[in-house]
């Protein structure tokens, strides 16, 4: 995208003009921005035209806010598929909403988006200090989730029915779209109700967003699998084992296990096709010289080699054939056709992994995440999701997040490294 065409003005619905109740707080001016570009010729390109770099709105807490917190009612929603960390960012909400702004109602709406549909008889739970307090510890969501749109008219009837003044929604693409639907019905009936994401996806791949949590976790639990796969591997003359990660459009849990853990030999994913002779070929030579042999593919790599559609789910997204069984049966055929014998282990640790607890370094993720949300909401900003940029919080406008995936450049220099890490051949 060129700087041009990106506008990080976030929504608002009206002037700040209530002291905050946080004390002792170092106040983010709204005039704080982080370039969204920090290379030197894309900034002097900008100035010679004229216009300003592209730079997000710092996120924080602010010295005057929007919302009176007296009476104040906030709702919370987790969507789509599970993922470490969903716990501490429902929890993290909770107690910055409730010990710096003194908001004492929180309502979680069960199953996602279902949760906030009548027809569907789902309860919400009030979210009380004592309900949260222990939730990070485990993994997946004491909400429940779901996938799949609902009536967006429905929804915010509930908002309005149930007084909530902030709905905050934690899911990836498709959640986010939805969120920019409500806050677009909000708005069109002239209502001033906040609405405010928290990037859920743990393939890392929301656009302007530095990393969504979950991610590396994710990773560590993936080398696990990797470090299985490379045991099984040399514990038996050509070895090979084949180890398939999540990452449908987006392949960085793939490479970034292959980084951790240096004894990857090959590493399959979506941003870079290869053929089926080729890899065959490379692993009929790495076999040849090294006798064992370690592979991690993305679940969205090699679809095109794959016959048949199987539709697309409840979100809408396409459902991808099975690459994990598709190369370990071709592996199987191929080296029994040229009569060379192998022993191959087949790895799918990808339910075990989105449900794990999150990593310490994912946890504290979650807090800034979750706290930089209640502040945004607080102040009246809508429509919009909460990131990091540079380690920085930051605000950015939903309908930019959900724009494009964010993916491997093949040609850069990460990919370089990778293929530096596992010697497989540029090009299969």
């Amino acid at each position: 995208m060129h700087p041009e065409d990106i506008d990080l003005e976030i929504t608002r619905l009206g002037e700040c003009r209530i002291p905050s109740p946080m004390h002792d707080q170092h106040f983010m001016p709204d005039s704080e921005r982080r370039l969204y570009h920090s290379d030197l010729p894309t900034i002097r390109k900008s100035l010679e035209t004229g216009r300003e770099p592209p730079a997000f709105e710092v996120g924080g807490p602010r010295e005057k806010i929007f919302f009176n917190p007296a009476g104040l009612r906030c709702g919370i929603v987790t969507c789509g598929g599970l993922c470490p960390g969903l716990n501490d960012v429902i929890r993290a909400i909770v107690l910055s909403l409730y010990h710096h702004y003194g908001v004492r109602t929180v309502l979680g709406f069960p199953y996602g988006y279902e949760g906030l549909v009548a027809k569907h008889g789902h309860k919400p739970v009030e979210l009380t200090l004592d309900l949260v307090n222990q939730i990070h510890q485990t993994g997946g969501t004491v909400l429940g989730s779901s996938r799949g749109a609902q009536d967006v008219g429905e929804i915010v009837n509930t908002l309005e029915r149930l007084g909530i003044g902030i709905l905050f929604t934690i899911g990836g693409d498709g959640t986010l779209r939805g969120a920019h639907d409500i806050a677009e019905e909000v708005r069109r009936r002239g209502r001033t109700i906040s609405v405010v994401g928290i990037p859920k996806t743990i393939d890392n791949d929301i656009s302007f967003v530095q990393s969504s949590f979950g991610f590396e976790t994710a990773v560590a639990e993936a080398r696990r699998a990797s470090y299985a796969a490379h045991s099984e591997a040399t514990g038996a003359r050509n070895g090979v084992g084949l180890v398939k990660l999540m990452g449908r459009e987006s392949g960085f849990i793939a490479a970034y296990a292959a980084l951790a853990d240096t004894q990857v030999n090959f590493c399959l994913i979506p941003e870079v096709r290869f053929t089926l002779e080729g890899f065959l070929q490379a692993l009929k030579a790495r076999l040849e010289k090294r006798a064992h042999a370690v592979i991690v593919v993305g679940e969205g790599a090699g679809q095109d080699l794959m016959e048949g559609s199987l539709g697309r789910d409840a979100s809408g997204n396409v459902r991808f054939t099975d690459i994990g069984v598709f190369l370990r049966d071709k592996i199987k055929e191929h080296f029994q056709q040229i009569g060379m014998e192998i022993n191959l282990k087949f790895i799918d640790p990808s339910y075990s992994i989105r449900s794990q607890p999150a990593n310490a370094r994912d946890a504290a993720l979650c807090w800034l995440l979750g706290q930089s949300a209640v502040h945004a909401g607080m102040s009246g900003r809508t429509d919009m999701v909460v990131g990091t940029w540079e380690d920085t919080p930051t605000h950015v406008p939903i309908r930019l997040a959900t724009s494009a995936r964010k993916k491997i450049d093949p040609e850069g220099w990460f990919w370089s490294s990778v293929l530096a890490s596992t010697g497989q051949p540029r090009t299969m």
